[in-house]
């Protein structure tokens, strides 16, 4: 208390005098020791109870002098609140000098260097702030191998901890990226029993991710593996399998089906309710899940995967940025992926894809709608993709030049046909969860598989059991009268012509385009053209009328171009009518000029045809050059005269 009246010191004001703050002594007389309390500033120069004077710190006036002062106070207050601010500081100034593309090699290597000896002994708590994990992350990129080895050597005890970190989990990946194969070795056998934990973590299932699609096939079976029983999680000498085929691990190891299908279940619904379904581990093991259990649980697995595909992904994914302008571009990429369907992202994968066929014909009609509508927008970007091919309406011209955008018209066209997908994609596009289909359906599988090397696929009838789930197969409309509406009712088949048209010579001369011509020419499987037989006439015309120009040095002829003259010998054997109209166009008078080369096969084809109005339209010509030598017919395809 101070003499003459004076009043014993709040705890706010003890607070502030602790702080080092300038204080004036309340003077004798209560009047003016309130008038003094309430104007503290208004002199730079106040008595002390001593009688002596000290300096008050001017308050700022200029807003200038604000924006210092509060800059000032937010300094210290980062200063008592964060140990390693200062560290901080001086870190963030070598990164912003180290990650410039300009910087030369042995300058980054000295900034980097520098950097890590400030950082040394602290590099745990480095790597949980979100400004000096970028710092690490970049020197971990640059610096030498020995420095790479000490910063993971330290951070090895707390790496799975780091992986469940916002900022940290981009460190945790560029040290498993650029990790050796020991130290990588390490890292998955640190997983072991943690596999399950991590990917039901938003931020953790990124990182065993990340390590499952950098890992080797027996690092991928000991990771999976413990997702399928608790004996396997406990035990790592049982994880040591060949093969990680669930069904063979049962069978090998004797574990009982029911407990596994039971802890699967634990396993993948609560994964499912967070929506981490964006993972290729993750989609692979759901399939395996599908291979054992029952149409309840997999109904259920499947009516939890719809609602996500049309929903944006929110995967952990990122790099630190290396200048500004791509911090920038990064963030919007950012935001750009997360309003993509998740349907468009997993079906970048084989084991994505038969996810996303499951959905679909499994899903009840109303499912299908959904999933179809989430697609607008996306179309092309599936169309283009290695497997995500599904529909199309517009875009025709750059889809039938593409290796894989094309497909969805193929599959159109002629379903199924080995000639266009490879086994893998059949296999993809036929995939079905296995207790959802009849034993008819499980034998007339196994005879495609047999028959997997002919033209055509068989399509099969597909009967759901199941209550509530119906099967996109299971509609009582015909599959030829599907293909039908889709290329007639739409008018898609009109626009398909047209650009097969207006693009007839590229589209003979091109390895990919070729097929879809040939598809149109003959009118589809089943002809399903058949509507539009006028304008396949046309369209017959033109490639006539392209063979028919003669030859010059610019553009290599139709006959002699290596795919054209084998695309127009197929149709001169499959199509009467094209044969008809290239003869009287192109080929009738000059056979002779043709008879060599790969033109050779053209002229031959009518000799080889199976109808015989086209045979005998050329014989009287070809027989002459056969005769004298000129015109060779091959052996195996020998014309009786």
């Amino acid at each position: 208390m101070a003499g003459g009246g004076g009043e014993v010191q709040s705890p706010k004001k003890r607070k502030r005098d602790a702080a080092g703050k300038p204080k004036t002594l309340a003077a004798k007389g209560g009047d003016e020791g309130k008038k003094q309390r309430k104007r503290p500033y208004d002199a730079n120069v106040a008595q002390g109870s001593g009688g002596g004077e000290f300096k008050v710190k001017k308050q700022p006036v200029t807003a200038k002098e604000k924006r210092l002062a509060a800059k000032e106070m937010a300094e210290s207050r980062k200063k008592k609140r964060k140990r390693n601010y200062s560290i901080e500081k001086e870190l963030t100034v070598l990164w912003e000098k180290m990650r410039c593309h300009s910087v030369s090699s042995a300058e980054r290597s000295k900034l980097v260097s520098e950097a890590l000896s400030k950082m040394d002994g602290k590099y745990l708590e480095i790597a949980g702030s979100h400004v000096t994990a970028r710092v690490l992350q970049t020197c971990v990129k640059w610096c030498s191998q020995s420095e790479r080895d000490a910063i993971f050597d330290a951070l090895q005890p707390d790496l799975l901890t780091l992986s469940r970190k916002k900022y940290a989990v981009f460190l945790v990946k560029k040290l498993i990226k650029l990790a050796t194969k020991k130290q990588f070795e390490w890292f998955i056998s640190s997983l072991h029993g943690h596999v399950a934990e991590l990917l039901r973590h938003t931020i953790g299932a990124s990182v065993v991710d990340f390590a499952y699609q950098r890992a080797t096939p027996p690092q991928k079976r000991r990771l999976l593996l413990e997702l399928y029983s608790t004996e396997l999680q406990l035990f790592t000498d049982l994880t040591a399998q060949k093969t990680h085929s669930l069904l063979e691990t049962i069978s090998n190891l004797g574990l009982q089906k029911s407990s596994v299908l039971q802890y699967m279940t634990t396993v993948i619904h609560p994964i499912l309710e967070k929506g981490i379904v964006e993972y290729p581990i993750v989609h692979t093991a759901v399939l395996e899940y599908f291979t054992i259990a029952d149409k309840t649980s997999a109904s259920e697995v499947i009516q939890l995967f719809i609602p996500l595909l049309t929903q944006g992904s929110a995967a952990i994914d990122g790099d630190e940025p290396s200048v500004a302008p791509e911090l920038h571009k990064k963030l919007k990429a950012k935001k750009k992926r997360l309003t993509v369907p998740l349907l468009v992202q997993i079906m970048n994968s084989q084991e994505g894809l038969k996810i996303g066929v499951s959905c679909l014909k499994h899903g009840s009609a109303k499912d299908r709608k959904k999933i179809i509508k989430s697609l607008k927008g996306h179309i092309m970007k599936l169309a283009l993709g290695d497997y995500g091919c599904i529909e199309l309406a517009k875009h025709l011209k750059q889809l039938i030049f593409d290796k894989n955008g094309r497909r969805p018209l193929l599959q159109l066209l002629h379903p199924n046909c080995s000639r266009y997908l490879p086994p893998t994609d059949l296999a993809c596009l036929n995939y079905r969860v296995p207790c959802l289909i009849t034993k008819d359906e499980a034998s007339d599988n196994a005879a495609e598989v047999i028959l997997e090397n002919k033209v055509d696929v068989v399509t099969n009838k597909e009967q759901d059991g199941s209550e509530g789930i119906q099967s996109a197969s299971d509609s009582k409309k015909d599959p030829f009268q599907r293909r039908h509406e889709l290329l007639m009712k739409s008018e898609l088949a009109e626009v398909l012509v047209q650009t097969c048209i207006e693009n007839v010579g590229e589209l003979l001369r091109t390895n990919f385009g070729k097929d879809i011509l040939h598809e149109v020419v003959i009118g589809g499987k089943d002809n399903v053209l058949e509507g539009i037989t006028d304008r396949i006439h046309s369209l017959h015309n033109a490639i006539a009328s392209d063979a028919a120009r003669p030859k010059t040095e610019d553009t290599e002829h139709a006959f002699d171009n290596y795919h054209s003259s084998r695309l127009i010998r197929r149709l001169i054997l499959e199509s009467q009518s094209f044969a008809a109209i290239l003869w009287n166009k192109a080929l009738e008078g000059n056979c002779k000029t043709w008879a060599d080369g790969h033109s050779s096969k053209v002229v031959t084809a009518y000799l080889e045809s199976p109808d015989f109005e086209v045979r005998n339209l050329a014989k009287s010509e070809l027989q002459p050059l056969i005769d004298r030598g000129i015109l060779k017919i091959p052996d195996h395809k020998a014309v009786s005269k």
